[in-house]
């Protein structure tokens, strides 16, 4: 039963060692396209250069890698020695290795290269857009300011109309130099509220411009078509968007502010009273006193307000940085495991066609070693030895001699012949001589009767 499952197993790898070649041919040809379309991406020069660069490299890997399957297939499976084994799983590795590196790369570039530089341009679109909103964010925070520094304006402004009217604040109407102080600090509070007015307008317009780059950008990630072309276009709207951005950055009114506030405190300036009494004087003074401390107080809101604006995180320039397909393969790798598994699959497929084979062929001399020579020998091998057998003994020839001969037969057709020729005369004087013996053994009364029964 062994060796017949033996003799099957070995029929099998006989049967399949063609199959084996065209596989590990159509599997290194299948390399070798995809190493090609992979190394034309990142080949630079003239047309004609890239394809005849391209070519080459693609026909030597795929060279390369029938090569060396075609040594392991051919060499592991028959090495039994542990440390032969070693030795060999080593240098497959090292061959994995050489071939991963120079193929596997380059052919997951060629079957996801597209689709790996889309999700390249994707992810800079949502980071321009993080740093638009977060320019924009920080350009109309100072906006956030206007409503207090609107009711500021708006109280110096009432209590300036009340004094020139009722005299509420110095017991005195007219005109006087409160009344002249009041008008002065609503009339700075006017100013910086038209100054935020101002620069909302042009945030808005700088976020619209951003936000139609931004928008041409998303098409050109989802557009059809090549993705080289898209990719340049890209190119030149993330520098004009970059702009933009560093235009919001500048817009921001939070500075201005920010001196502003400081100015109204620094540059606080009272008139000289101008009562016709002391005591109008004395109550000019105080409500001047009093003027003064509620700017002062004003200027310290606006100064923190402002403060907590310019804290907050600048927006950094962004550079845009394009990719090959090979580059955005490498760099997305985790995003594109399928393409890379089929890429990595096709170079190193033949590897378990090699384990295979050694498990085989280690299983055929696991069922023959036990078994004895009698029941391993083939007829082929027993008539050989038969043929070895008469020549030694016709010729006198050793076993050594007469295996060489036998396994030599084009340079030892002659002597073969001589061997058979003085083997048939040795057995033609045995003959003879068995004749001669039998007639000499008969006796003179047999031989009597033979010559009366012939007569």
């Amino acid at each position: 039963m062994a060796l017949g499952a033996s003799r099957r197993l070995q029929d099998g790898v006989v049967a399949v060692e063609t199959m084996t070649r065209f596989a590990l041919a159509v599997l290194a040809l299948a390399s070798g396209v995809y190493t090609y379309l992979g190394a034309r991406t990142i080949l630079d020069g003239s047309p004609t250069a890239v394809f005849f660069a391209a070519i080459i490299y693609s026909v030597s890997v795929s060279v390369g890698i029938y090569a060396f399957w075609s040594y392991m297939a051919r060499f592991y499976p028959h090495i039994t020695s542990r440390t032969g084994r070693t030795a060999m799983l080593a240098v497959m590795a090292a061959g994995a290795a050489m071939i991963m590196a120079m193929s596997s790369w380059l052919n997951a570039a060629a079957l996801a290269g597209s689709s790996a530089v889309e999700q390249h341009l994707s992810e800079t679109v949502e980071a321009y857009t993080a740093d638009l909103d977060r320019a924009h964010q920080n350009a109309i925070a100072a906006q956030s300011l206007l409503p207090d520094i609107q009711r500021a304006g708006e109280r110096f402004s009432q209590l300036a109309g009340v004094e020139r009217q009722s005299g509420s604040l110095t017991g005195t109407t007219g005109s006087g130099s409160v009344v002249q102080l009041l008008t002065q600090m609503s009339a700075q509070m006017k100013s910086l509220e038209g100054n935020i007015n101002g620069s909302r307008e042009q945030v808005a317009d700088l976020f619209e411009q951003g936000q139609k780059r931004l928008e041409a950008m998303r098409g050109l990630v989802s557009a059809p078509g090549d993705i080289g072309p898209r990719a340049d276009q890209f190119s030149t709207e993330a520098v004009a968007l970059t702009g933009v951005v560093s235009s919001l950055s500048q817009t921001s009114i939070a500075p201005s502010i920010r001196r502003a506030a400081d100015d109204l405190a620094i540059g606080f300036i009272a008139p000289v009273p101008d009562g016709a009494a002391p005591d109008l004087v004395n109550r000019q003074n105080q409500v001047m006193e009093t003027v003064k401390a509620s700017v002062s107080a004003q200027s310290k809101a606006l100064a923190k307000a402002a403060d907590e604006i310019l804290s907050r995180p600048t927006v950094g320039e962004r550079r845009f940085v394009p990719l090959s397909p090979a580059g955005a393969v490498l760099e997305y790798a985790g995003d594109f495991i399928p393409a890379w598994a089929g890429a990595i699959s096709i170079d190193l497929l033949p590897g378990v066609m090699v384990f295979i084979l050694a498990v085989v062929h280690g299983a055929i001399r696991r069922q023959e070693d036990p078994l004895p020579f009698a029941e391993r020998i083939t007829a082929a091998e027993l008539l050989q030895a038969l043929e070895v057998q008469r020549a030694v003994s016709a010729s006198g020839m050793s076993v050594e001699q007469a295996t060489a001969a036998m396994e030599k037969p084009e340079t030892s057709q002659e002597d073969a012949r001589l061997a058979e020729l003085k083997a048939d005369e040795v057995k033609a004087d045995e003959v003879k001589a068995d004749e001669n013996t039998n007639i000499r053994s008969l006796d003179p009364k047999t031989r009597r009767d033979r010559s009366h029964e012939d007569r």
